[in-house]
């Protein structure tokens, strides 16, 4: 009996690693492959072929639908080359955003991540890269605060500015979202307003 298990061992042994050995040339079975397997497409390449085979991929959202972030899109689109409809139209767009909920805090944040290097922490237009003329960029930022065409430019207007870009300005619509975007001004409209107060109350005082 002993001889017997060992002679089967021995065999079965023999078997599996001849069976082990050999190349296999079938990939064998998959359960449900079309779940394993997704059909390849380059993200920014046509969808022609794709379409053939009944898929349709445009990497458009879903009509009827909005990002997260833009639950308060901006009416206004971007003027072409050579036009300033939209731009001056701006002007009458309001801050949709109650301004005594808005966390100032974080809005300061915001500023002084996205705004900050530019146009300063004091937002006088000192900013890192300008750094009194010292700094890499060689034309002086906005002054938000302090100069009059800033302080007297409406909300709608400087989102206008900051989503699309202006002049030497550049859009930030990748950094800040919609209602990012409108807590920074809300900041910098407070700010403006604080510095213009006291200003008022001496005038007042002289008088």
């Amino acid at each position: 009996m002993k001889k017997f298990l060992i002679i089967t061992t021995g065999i079965v042994t023999v078997l599996m690693t001849a069976s082990c050995n050999r190349v296999r040339r079938t990939p064998g079975r998959d359960y449900m492959p079309d779940m394993r397997f997704s059909r390849a497409y380059e993200s920014y390449a046509s969808t022609e072929a794709l379409r053939k085979e009944g898929v349709f991929y445009n990497s458009r959202p879903v009509e009827g639908t909005m990002a997260r972030g833009d639950e308060m899109p901006f009416p206004l689109s971007e003027d072409k080359v050579g036009d300033t409809t939209n731009y001056f139209a701006s002007r009458q767009v309001k801050n949709p955003l109650n301004i005594s909920s808005i966390d100032m805090t974080e809005a300061e944040r915001l500023f002084l991540v996205n705004c900050g290097i530019c146009h300063g922490a004091k937002l006088d237009g000192n900013g890192p890269l300008y750094k009194g003329g010292d700094g890499p960029y060689p034309a002086k930022p906005a002054t938000l605060v302090g100069d009059a065409k800033y302080e007297s430019m409406p909300e709608g207007q400087m989102f206008y500015s900051v989503k699309y870009g202006k002049n030497a300005m550049g859009s930030y619509a990748s950094q800040l979202s919609t209602k990012e975007i409108w807590m920074v001004l809300a900041y910098i409209k407070s700010k403006q307003t604080k510095a213009a107060t006291p200003a008022a109350a001496d005038t007042t005082k002289q008088k």
